[in-house]
């Protein structure tokens, strides 16, 4: 069995003895696709920069490829590259913030033009008109992209991105998106991405992590609704939707719990199900659908309100019914089935 390029033991972070991240193991294989999802707070910039070895963790141990290795030692050095959301520039020109990772690793210097033409061209950034341009001189999608591309010049062996599409336009969001594929194709890149762009996430990713308080609670396809939870009068708990509609959940340990629906506990169907007894049916619509060959399965997300709820169907099912996004479906689910984190 292959050694995992990253294998964390025992993590923990504290700022201020506030725990920011609490990870007991977890595993991230060489080629692969990982994404982070979970609210502000949740402790996923915390963890990339972790991943990132640009900070270390206050108790536990992260081995890479096998070794443990420290923030910027030369194990890690050049091969684990980090996309802040908000990068840092040099103040130089274009050609200049790329080229300067090559400078520090003292390559053949004669092959820097090649290379970082290459890299511009792989962002979309034509070197004729952006080698001179100096940084004040671009864009915030056009930043991004040059950060990037600074990045992607050095081959890394494991890319890290930090809401690489946050804020910037959407040529340059494609293009990020585009890039950080390109890298995991044609050089085995690892990947590892936080990102709320949850679609996306879910199409590329092999794995999807959710965290929650520090903590991975579950592996991203699960249905994980935040509070907090109000009691209703009628002795339930719930939390009211933008448009005055409510979910309703059991008893939660606390206002503040994040509850989990498993998949295999939700109903879907086109027209309002009686509702039973300790069982809560709410109406959304058809966000996605997405097959899975493997499984000959169809991933189906019901976006209702701001909330969405992903669940997996037989093919045939979803073709006998004539599934379509934007079409209006009923998800029903026994309270009986949530359970907490």
């Amino acid at each position: 069995m292959h050694t995992p390029v990253y294998h964390l033991s025992g993590i923990k972070k504290f700022y201020n003895r506030h725990p920011a991240v609490d990870i007991k193991e977890l595993s991230l294989h060489a080629g692969s696709i990982t994404g982070l999802v979970g609210p502000n707070g949740s402790g996923k910039s915390t963890l990339l920069n972790l991943l990132a070895f640009v900070d270390s963790p206050s108790n536990g141990t992260i081995l890479f490829n096998g070794r443990k290795a420290e923030p910027f030692s030369e194990a890690v050095r050049f091969r684990v590259s980090l996309l802040a959301q908000e990068p840092y520039l040099l103040k130089r020109s274009v050609y200049e913030n790329i080229a300067y990772g090559l400078k520090l690793r003292r390559g053949d210097s004669s092959q820097y033009p090649k290379q970082v033409n290459e890299a511009m061209a792989l962002v979309g950034l034509s070197p004729g008109e952006f080698s001179n341009r100096p940084w004040y001189g671009l864009s915030g999608g056009e930043a991004q992209r040059v950060a990037l591309a600074a990045r992607l010049v050095l081959k890394p062996e494991v890319l890290i991105l930090d809401e690489p599409t946050a804020g910037v336009d959407a040529d340059s969001a494609r293009q990020i998106m585009a890039c950080a594929l390109t890298a995991s194709r044609e050089w085995g890149t690892t990947l590892v991405i936080a990102s709320h762009n949850w679609k996306w996430l879910h199409e590329i990713c092999g794995s999807v992590l959710q965290m929650f308080k520090g903590k991975i609670i579950g592996n991203g396809m699960e249905n994980i609704l935040f509070g907090p939870w109000n009691q209703g009068h009628d002795g339930y708990w719930e939390k009211a939707l933008e448009d005055g509609r409510r979910i309703r959940v059991s008893t939660p340990p606390s206002p503040s719990s994040a509850a989990i629906i498993p998949q295999s506990f939700i109903t879907l169907s086109s027209h309002a199900p009686t509702m039973k007894q300790d069982e809560h049916v709410l109406n959304g619509v058809i966000a996605q659908l997405s097959l899975e060959p493997a499984t000959n399965t169809v991933m189906v997300s019901i976006r209702a309100g701001s909330q969405i709820f992903t669940l997996r169907i037989p093919q045939e099912k979803a073709r006998e019914t004539a599934l379509f996004p934007g079409q209006k479906m009923y998800i029903s689910y026994p309270l009986s089935a949530v359970t907490w984190c």
